[in-house]
Formats: C-alpha cells, sequence, structure tokens
C-alpha cells in the first residue's frame, strides 16, 4: 500500500510489513541522496571521488535489498521548531529537491542527540534523525543516510568518528568547518575517518546538513559518539 502522510494506529503485526517498494516517499529521498553522490561535483578530490562512490554502492544496496520499513516512534526535539524556517530556506536553493522529499516524511522523523550526555548549551540547538542505517526506518549495515539540524548562532564541539567517514552536503543555511571557509547550499565536506571537527553556524538562520557515513558495519552499529575532552569546557561555557 501507499505510504501515508500521517501515522496511524499502530500496525498489525499479523501482516506483512510494509517495504520499501511500498513507500514512494522514502524512495524518494533516498533517489535525492543517489542523485547528488553521482552527479555532485567531487572537486578534482580522489578521496571525495571514492567516498561519493562507496555511498552510492551502499544505496544501490538498498534499493535492490527492499527492506522492510521499520517505522520508530517520531520524536522531536527543541531544536526542531526551527525546521519550518529551513525548509523555507531550503525552497530557495538548489537542494530544494532533497528539502522537498525530506519535509514530505518530517511527520515520521526520530529526532535525537546520539550522545549519553549533551552539554546544556547544545540541548536546544541540535539535533540529528537517521533515515538509513541500522536505527533508521531504512535498515542498512554498509552506509548511514540522515541530516543534522543546527539552529542559528550554534557552536558544535570538537568530535571525532573513529573507523567512519562522515561527508555532509548543505541543504540550507550558512556554517563552517573548524572556522576555515564558509559553505553554501549544495557543498560537499569530507570528514576521513577518526578527523576532528567542529561545526558553527550563521547568526540569523538555522543550518540543515544531510550527511553520510560509511566504514565497517560494527562501526556503524555502534559509532560510540563522545565530544572531544579538550573542548568539553569551552562547550559548557558556549563559547
Amino acid at each position: 500500500m501507499l505510504d501515508p502522510y500521517h501515522l496511524g494506529a499502530a500496525p498489525d503485526l499479523t501482516e506483512d510489513p510494509d517495504r520499501l517498494s511500498d513507500s514512494p516517499s522514502w524512495i524518494y529521498l533516498l533517489r535525492e541522496f543517489q542523485f547528488l553522490y553521482r552527479d555532485g561535483s567531487d572537486g578534482g578530490s580522489t578521496a571525495i571521488r571514492g567516498h561519493r562512490k562507496r555511498v552510492r554502492e551502499g544505496i544501490s544496496a538498498i534499493l535492490d535489498a527492499n527492506p522492510a520499513i521499520c517505522q520508530r516512534d517520531p520524536e522531536i526535539k527543541p531544536v526542531t521548531a526551527h525546521l519550518p524556517r529551513a525548509f523555507d530556506l531550503g525552497r530557495r536553493t538548489p537542494m530544494v529537491g532533497m528539502s522537498a522529499a525530506l519535509e514530505r516524511v518530517s511527520d515520521r522523523l526520530t529526532w535525537e542527540y546520539g550522545y549519553a550526555k549533551v552539554p546544556k548549551p547544545l540541548e536546544k540547538k541540535y539535533a540529528y534523525c537517521e533515515v538509513a542505517g541500522p536505527q533508521g526506518p531504512i535498515r542498512s549495515e554498509r552506509v548511514i543516510l540522515g541530516f543534522v539540524l543546527f539552529a542559528p548562532n550554534t557552536t558544535y564541539p570538537q568530535h571525532s568518528h573513529q573507523g567512519i567517514e562522515e561527508s555532509y552536503i548543505s541543504v540550507c543555511g550558512a556554517w563552517s568547518e573548524n572556522q576555515t571557509a564558509v559553505y553554501a547550499p549544495g557543498s560537499l565536506i569530507l570528514n576521513s575517518a577518526g578527523t576532528e571537527h567542529r561545526i558553527t553556524t550563521g547568526r540569523t538562520d538555522p543550518c540543515l546538513l544531510a550527511y553520510a557515513w560509511t566504514g565497517p558495519g560494527e562501526r556503524l552499529a555502534a559509532p560510540g559518539m563522545k565530544f572531544s575532552r579538550s573542548t568539553k569546557a569551552r562547550t559548557e561555557h558556549g563559547i
């Protein structure tokens, strides 16, 4: 059956679960990722070219497997109050297709922090949602796809992902990584496994980023997200 735009009663577990092929809105969102990692520029970087290929292969594996949709309970966080503005901004950028595809499933997203303890200044300024991966509604062991939302004027502390290669693609909003450049919608930034990075966002608008993680299945299943100790004190003071 076609996927609804609003959740109804709990599913009847005696019926076969909906599969990806029954859920066009999730398929269209995957295709937006596929398009960006296939047709977007690698800027001449061999590292980015290799990463884009691994992400595309992961997405193709998902589409071929046609997994069951494992819908988690939708959940919001304080920062999701900025999501309507992010969608408004997304309509004005080259990322309009990705923004619209995410908006179609926005009432089914599970926003979370991903850390056992989140610094208080960050509780109202950050959250992420996984759409494909070990914890996403679209199950995958080869790649994780999702979105991270930041409020205006946010500093996301120094951190790294051991064994996980990560890329961000800007959907809307201006931001910088390690304070070295300003990235606009459509930009792709690659962080190799273990690379320390820190994100800051513009002062007046939210920032919505699509992300992709690749790496060994055991690392994707348990990424062990942690902030760097050296920046904990600065985060707690809102620096």
